[in-house]
């Protein structure tokens, strides 16, 4: 009794692994890469990265505020003045140079196909 449960579980293994194998490989062939995309969709992703970097480098400011704002709404109006503000220099500095970051290498398909640094992309998405 005990084999033949024993083999029914292997068979199930294997079936399943031999199932969703080439479901995996499929995922695979999903990955953008320069070498396998158009030109157009390769200067589409220039160009988003370039938006993207000038966009948080004119931008990054907005991240004191709105992290007091974040802080005081969901950690309370006394952690909203006190680390609210530091939270907010921060993620301003980080948020401009990771916008210098892309703005000097907008031409460079990394990380991954021309996307962002860190999430959100902008100031102005939530997080």
């Amino acid at each position: 009794m005990a084999g033949k449960r024993l083999f029914l579980i292997c068979a199930m293994v294997w079936g399943a692994i031999l199932l969703l194998g080439p479901l995996q490989s499929a995922r695979a062939e999903q990955h953008q890469s320069v070498e396998d995309e158009s030109p157009q969709l390769i200067a589409d992703g220039m160009a988003t990265k370039a938006c993207r970097g000038i966009a948080n480098v004119s931008t990054g400011w907005v991240e004191f505020p709105k992290q007091i704002y974040v802080s005081w709404n969901e950690e309370g109006w006394a952690k909203g003045i006190s680390v609210g503000p530091l939270k907010g220099i921060g993620m301003a500095i980080v948020r401009t140079v990771a916008g210098a970051g892309e703005l000097a290498t907008f031409f460079i398909p990394y990380p991954g196909f021309f996307d962002p640094y860190f999430e959100p992309s902008y100031v102005w998405q939530k997080e």
